[in-house]
């Protein structure tokens, strides 16, 4: 092992290499080597070729162009070897051996160009070879070595601007140190994502780019922490944001002097990679139940198996038992890993029925598979319905703990700022606990790790937060106090927001908008409920929360839409989302403020109940419809509805066809159909739902192949459409419960809606493109 040491004014710089290691870490040194690598490899190779037989190349004219590469080689290393002193014999001596070497290839190519036959002369060739390129690799290896010295002592020189930072004794020498501590950092940054573009290894590669934004994230916090402390000497809480930063940045700068210098292959973080455990271990238990039956050993096989359900089980049980998890949630959890267990005993028992048998296969058998894998399938929905839910409720309104932290500070209120750092640790740790969560069912390696690294910033990022607003508590009127808050602050939400979008991207759409549709439908209920019973307190929560709930939804869906081609499709979905987010929720908003004042007032006033129906209703609908066009391109057999009311009424529950049948006509007064319905017997009302079941999977891929096609001027889709609402009115009878979809309307209102109130059935077409005529 070779060592270099340079003394610096600060220390001593120190570079390892082996020189018998030829290991190859950047593109450039690879690439530079390629062309010599190709020559000399065609002047050696005895394979017969499979390309295309021309004229091929003299052996002199191959010789000479190796013998060119080498002199190149050697001119370049004698350029830059006085350039690094301190490993200046070691390159002249790379140089010098790559003269050798080329002078003995040059003398054993050319005497095996002047006999080609001789397998002697091959043989002296090819050795002289190897020995080139050893020689080549080993000078290119120590040119790179002169990049890694550079790097590093330009990364000393920051290290003697970061020190010099924090001896500085007065405001003057702070912004002086801060000033040359910033154009060293520029050019380091420069050679730094240099050589990050330049690894071979992509977990190198990672490790560095995540040290370089440290570096670049900690830089803002780096002035105004060590200003605060300066100016508040006697605050605690300034002097742990300041030692923070100086430790982040030492940190970020150790790590990218050992990438810079490391070898051999990296090795992988199990802290961070990975795909999540639960899911991990519901694909090795999918996995394990498929089995030869005649290897069934009902001893060693059925304790194995069942161990590693339980297991899988006590992982879904967390999940259940989790405080963000809804009761009607955790009960299906619970009902899907005993269906799971159950279906496992079949299993089990059908191997064992086969063993005994003989037998390598049976129908009971094939049938007990699949529903195993079904039930499998079921646990694995229900756990990423769960997951969503946690990121639905505690991905919502992330700001609002700090700014009340923030605004506890200002006014100097040091027992309100501890009371509310405990609800802002609170938060951060369910944004951590529900990000896990969200890693555990994803199998996206790449993803899980994003979520893991931006989890692991919010973990150190909160205490520092705290200490930011402590330091403000304690000197509201300082404007060093203020700015330094302001920073942390700035930060925390860009990590927040990285943590945000990393967990979408290993939350799938479709479960996201069924799991947020169903919440919306809960905080309309609760808002509705609210409202007739008199509590403005719980009105204004709950419609934050559909506030909350909606621009969030609008959000993840531009997001995606952001990975389709411009087309028909991302029109119809960004035109869905702009009427709910410019029309619809102001509308909303509006009628909640009238509602509050209504029952603010002394003496309180009764609000219209009708019309703040209407508006919460078409929350909802347009909830619904973004839902609707973002799954206008999925395949029917793959959309999996969240609840069971949006499998049985996709639509509205009355057409706005005036269309009725003589039979509905000829009806005896106070009879309706549904009644007529419920009278028939038991046979003839199941072959009518069976054939209404038929025809709804019709009718819904009728409607989404007609949603794919834009309306206007187009008189056949007017048509089909029309056509569409007239067949929903003629089965409306077979369903008996009217009010199913929308459950906000079992609180009836108190008196008729007057005729200027609209419902989202009769408003105008322009609200709704695409969903009326």
């Amino acid at each position: 092992m070779a060592t270099t040491a340079t003394v610096t004014p600060t220390g001593t710089l120190t570079l390892q290499w082996d020189p018998k290691n030829l290991e190859i870490r950047t593109f450039s040194v690879e690439k530079t080597l390629e062309p010599l690598v190709t020559q000399v490899t065609t002047l050696v190779n005895t394979r017969t070729s499979n390309m295309k037989k021309g004229r091929s190349k003299k052996a002199h004219v191959l010789v000479a162009a190796v013998i060119k590469a080498t002199e190149k080689f050697v001119e370049k290393g004698e350029e830059i070897a006085p350039e690094i002193p301190e490993i200046k014999a070691e390159l002249l001596k790379a140089v010098d051996e790559v003269k050798q070497t080329g002078e003995e290839m040059r003398e054993a190519s050319s005497e095996f160009a002047d006999d080609p036959c001789s397998s002697m002369k091959r043989g002296a060739m090819v050795r002289a070879a190897r020995a080139l390129l050893s020689a080549v690799t080993r000078l290119l290896i120590l040119a790179d070595m002169v990049d890694v010295h550079l790097l590093l002592r330009t990364l000393m020189d920051v290290e003697d601007d970061l020190e010099r930072i924090k001896q500085s004794r007065d405001q003057h020498e702070l912004v002086g140190n801060f000033k040359a501590f910033g154009r060293n950092m520029m050019e380091f940054n420069e050679l730094s994502g240099r050589r990050q573009n330049d690894l071979k290894d992509p977990r190198r590669r990672d490790e560095m780019a995540a040290a370089r934004a440290d570096l670049r994230k900690h830089s803002a916090m780096l002035f105004t922490s060590s200003k605060a402390y300066l100016r508040h000497p006697d605050v605690p809480a300034a002097r742990e944001n300041r030692d923070f930063v100086f430790q982040q940045m030492e940190d970020a700068m150790n790590t990218i002097s050992n990438v810079t210098q490391a070898t051999g292959a990296s090795q992988p973080d199990m802290n961070i990679e990975g795909a999540g455990e639960l899911i991990a271990a519901l694909d090795g238990f999918d996995r394990s139940v498929m089995m030869n039956p005649l290897e069934y050993n009902e001893v060693r096989t059925r304790p194995s198996l069942e161990e590693r359900l339980e297991s899988i089980i006590s992982g879904a049980a967390i999940m259940a038992d989790s405080s963000c998890t809804r009761d009607n949630r955790r009960e299906k959890i619970v009902a899907e890993c005993n269906a799971v267990r159950q279906a496992l005993q079949d299993l089990l028992s059908e191997y064992m029925n086969c063993a005994h048998a003989g037998k390598e296969r049976s129908d009971p058998l094939d049938d007990a598979i699949d529903k195993m894998y079904k039930k499998t399938k079921d646990l694995r929905r229900q756990l990423r319905k769960a997951v969503v839910d946690h990121v639905s409720d505690s991905f919502l309104e992330t700001n609002v703990p700090i700014l009340i932290l923030i605004e506890a500070a200002k006014s100097g209120n040091e027992r309100e700022v501890e009371e509310y750092a405990k609800i802002f640790q609170e938060h951060a740790n369910k944004l951590i606990e529900v990000a896990n969560l969200a890693c555990s069912m994803s199998s996206d390696e790449e993803g899980v790790k994003m979520v893991r690294m931006a989890a692991a910033q919010i973990d150190t990022l909160c205490p520092q937060v705290i200490n930011a607003a402590r330091t403000l508590a304690a000197r509201p009127r300082s404007k060093a106090a203020l700015d330094n808050m302001d920073v942390f602050k700035d930060q925390w939400e860009a990590t927040v927001k990285l943590l945000t979008e990393a967990v979408d991207d290993i939350t799938t759409i479709d479960d996201f908008l069924a799991v947020s549709e169903g919440h919306i439908l809960e905080d309309v209920n609760q808002c509705v409920m609210a409202l007739q019973t008199q509590n403005p307190e719980s009105l204004d929560r709950t419609a934050a929360n559909i506030q909350g709930r909606s621009a969030r939804i609008c959000a993840v869906v531009d997001a995606e839409m952001l990975n389709y081609e411009p087309g028909l499709y991302t029109d119809k979905v960004s035109d869905a989302v702009l009427i709910l987010k410019e029309q619809v929720i102001p509308n909303f908003s509006g009628m909640v403020d009238v509602a509050i004042q209504a029952l603010t007032m002394e003496p309180p006033r009764d609000p219209d109940d009708n019309e703040f129906i209407d508006a919460s209703r078409m929350v909802y609908d347009g909830v619904r419809e973004i839902r609707r066009t973002v799954l206008m391109i999925r395949p029917l057999d793959e959309i999996e509805s969240d609840s069971e009311e949006y499998e049985q009424q996709p639509y509205d529950n009355r057409s706005k066809s005036s269309y009725h049948t003589e039979a509905e006509e000829n009806l005896p007064e106070g009879v309706t159909s549904r009644a007529m319905m419920r009278k028939l017997p038991d046979e003839e009302r199941e072959k009518i739902l069976e054939q209404v079941e038929l025809f709804r999977i019709e009718k819904a891929k009728l409607d989404q192949e007609v949603a794919k096609w834009d309306d206007s001027g187009n008189d056949i889709i007017i048509l089909a459409r029309q056509m569409c609402m007239i067949m929903m009115e003629m089965t409306d009878f077979t369903r008996y419960e009217q009010n199913k979809r929308w459950p906000c309307l079992l609180f009836p209102p108190p008196h008729p809606p007057p005729p200027s109130s609209l419902s989202p059935v009769d408003m105008p077409p322009k609200l709704f493109p695409g969903r009326f005529l």
